[in-house]
């Protein structure tokens, strides 16, 4: 009798453990575990009525870019729902940033719907800094952006540059589609690398899917991917859980302007009578609020779409006439204001500043810069002064040699 009843309980505990709702299937997988060890998605384990749903959404918004559900991309879902705020500001955004993306991702040949890994990247704010120095709605590290013809210098750093990074995004990841025959890979490899994915196969003994390499990944690897999948799953469902779109910040209706000579921003914030902070966030790549074109390099100015016969004010302004005005994507030819300083030979580093954030300022190489100073760290000391061109006088040794400094390596 004694065994029935304990009989009965067994029986009765598990059904209420069943009921249970928002059990992650990883907690029933490796409770008799010591490690969490993924379940791939392709054998996965009984969902709760929520969880099956999700699934199901997923697999109706799946198109060329696997969406897998497990606990890992369920665990994103719910830390982006957390922040409706901040879900409803992208959202806005996204009516600007998105038609850019789909653009560039199009003429390469990629999956448009890759366009939600910006989102993961800088919540698409195109003047983002990582703390390694990534920059721009795409996170380019210098040494890539510049291997995928994105130029930076004192005046322009096209990372920041929504068009010039998405067509170097797409870029890569085409070519790491290319190697690894996998649109997860190719992700996985755009917050790694190519060598770290091909590592962590060589790994796993050939495997070539995310899911059987995962534990071979970076840690922070191992969590982009299932981000990337719980986003696609808000940017499409984000009505179902009440989140409200806010409305973008400015203008969705511009106009492209191809310039030729060096322009002011703040001149065409005169003559147009919009505000310069305006023309700075459709225009953020140029780092001086000012564009140095040339006829051979001419470049592309955004305007927010505004009267005709503003434009004929500008076009008058730029070219010293009084003709009708030219079609918006003429290149204007006149306007030629004294250029504003060249970058200079040294920095004095201030408090506050990182060593990254002074490359980014000048358009260098943040590991340029530490070879022309013989640092081996990426500590800026206040009152270091910082060598910004290899050929700098070699007589002004840096502050932290002078003074017996310790680089930490």
């Amino acid at each position: 009798m004694k065994r029935f009843f304990t009989f009965v309980i067994f029986l009765l505990f598990l059904q209420i453990a069943k009921a249970v709702p928002g059990l992650p299937p990883a907690i029933m997988a490796s409770k008799n575990r010591s490690d969490t060890t993924f379940v791939h998605a392709a054998n996965p384990l009984p969902l709760t009525g929520y969880e099956t749903i999700t699934q199901r959404r997923l697999d109706s918004i799946r198109k060329d870019v696997p969406l897998d559900y497990n606990e890992y991309v369920q665990s994103y879902i719910d830390l982006y729902l957390q922040d409706r705020d901040e879900m409803a500001h992208v959202i806005g955004l996204s009516k600007y940033y998105f038609p850019i993306y789909e653009k560039a991702f199009h003429d390469a040949g990629i999956p448009p719907e890759i366009e939600y890994l910006s989102i993961v990247e800088s919540k698409l704010d195109p003047n983002a800094v990582s703390r390694v120095g990534a920059t721009g709605p795409w996170q380019f590290m210098t040494t890539t952006a510049k291997l995928y013809g994105l130029n930076m210098d004192g005046y322009v750093d096209e990372r920041r540059d929504p068009v010039r990074a998405s067509y170097a995004a797409a870029a890569y990841l085409k070519d790491a589609y290319e190697e690894f025959g996998d649109w997860l890979l190719a992700i996985a490899s755009y917050n790694c690398g190519k060598s770290s994915i091909e590592s962590a196969i060589a790994q796993a003994g050939g495997a070539s899917d995310f899911w059987s390499i995962r534990q071979y990944l970076p840690a922070e690897t191992r969590n982009y991917v299932p981000a990337y999948i719980a986003v696609a799953y808000v940017m499409n469902y984000y009505k179902r859980h009440n989140i409200v779109p806010q409305p973008c910040d400015f203008s969705l209706q511009i106009d492209t302007v191809m310039v030729d000579r060096y322009i002011s921003l703040g001149s065409i914030s005169n003559i147009l009578n919009i505000d310069v902070r305006l023309l700075s966030l459709l225009n953020p790549a140029y780092r001086m609020q000012a564009i140095n074109a040339t006829v051979g390099n001419p470049r592309r100015l955004i305007l927010p779409q505004t009267a005709r016969e503003k434009y004929a004010a500008l076009y008058d302004a730029l070219n010293g006439t009084a003709s009708a005005p030219a079609p918006l994507r003429v290149a204007y030819t006149a306007y030629h204001p004294a250029k504003q300083d060249q970058i200079p030979a040294y920095h004095t580093v201030k408090k506050g500043e990182t060593l990254s954030g002074i490359a980014d300022k000048y358009g260098i190489d943040l590991e340029d810069l530490k070879t022309w100073n013989h640092l081996h760290h990426n500590k800026a000391i206040p009152g270091q002064r910082l060598k910004l061109t290899a050929s700098a006088d070699e007589g002004a040794n840096n502050y932290s040699l002078r003074h017996g400094h310790k680089h930490v390596g």
